[in-house]
């Protein structure tokens, strides 16, 4: 915990020294943003209170509460919601969504609010494989992964051959699913960000842990249409909330201290 904290509280490079007064008005202005709801700590629903929750919930509320806007929230499909941006069908998205350059072409996004890295997530009582390599080597054991996330990406090129057609890849509509897949021997691996993996490890009891190292590191960051005029506000939001220490306090509440109540 206290290694992803110290990631999550040195992610972004954010610019800093903003003050409240160089943050722009934008009136009350209503701002759909789209989520899938399905990577805790980022943003899930609590089975207790069946609400919405998570840190980009609290983030985006704060960046509501400074560049003055109205959020209203929407629900899609993983697969469906970079596209659904794309068209302009939502005026943001949250999600946990890596910043990469073949997405750039599609949205824009904002800066980096968050910096993770992509973990290996297995039942827990695994004992065949404990790292990238023997996974790989016993041709018997399957991955479970969402076509088109970056996870799918890091099995196919990390921790397989190459080939986004392998049939050692099973693919999944949500994360959850995978999850369930996993938790019923249905597959043996699931990769996830560091923030969705140790929160899901964290809650599930012993029924699922982490093997192995660390495959690369993502930045995170909010997306928007092309040509948003919401992404300098909201970049200046993050920015202050950077230097005042707000995105820190986050980190603990999310990282650190939910996850020692699970």
């Amino acid at each position: 915990m206290t290694r992803i904290l110290a990631l999550a509280a040195a992610a972004a490079v954010l610019a800093t020294g903003v003050s409240a007064a160089d943050l722009p008005d934008l009136g009350g202005r209503e701002v759909v943003v789209v989520t899938e709801n399905t990577y805790p700590p980022l943003q899930f629903v609590d089975p207790a209170s069946g609400s919405a929750i998570g840190w980009e919930y609290d983030a985006v509320a704060e960046i509501a509460k400074r560049i003055n806007i109205t959020v209203v929230y929407e629900n899609s499909s993983w697969d469906a919601m970079i596209p659904a941006i794309g068209a302009g069908q939502y005026d943001m998205a949250m999600n946990g969504i890596t910043i990469r350059d073949d997405r750039r072409e599609k949205v824009d996004f904002s800066d980096t609010y968050l910096t993770s890295q992509m973990q290996m997530i297995v039942a827990g009582d695994e004992d065949r494989f404990d790292d990238a390599a023997s996974f790989a080597a016993d041709t018997d054991l399957l991955a479970a992964a969402q076509p088109g996330t970056t996870p799918f990406y890091v099995t196919v090129y990390d921790v397989l051959d190459g080939d986004e057609a392998n049939p050692r890849i099973k693919l999944f509509e949500t994360f959850g699913a995978s999850l369930q897949a996993l938790r019923a021997g249905d597959v043996d691996l699931a990769l996830s960000d560091s923030t969705a993996a140790n929160g899901v490890v964290a809650a599930a009891g012993g029924a699922l842990k982490i093997v192995g190292e660390p495959l690369g590191t993502e930045d995170f960051g909010f997306i928007f249409p092309k040509g948003s005029d919401l992404v300098a506000p909201v970049n200046a939001a993050l920015a202050e909330m950077k230097a005042d220490g707000t995105l820190d306090a986050l980190n603990k509440t999310w990282f650190l201290d939910y996850k020692m109540g699970q």
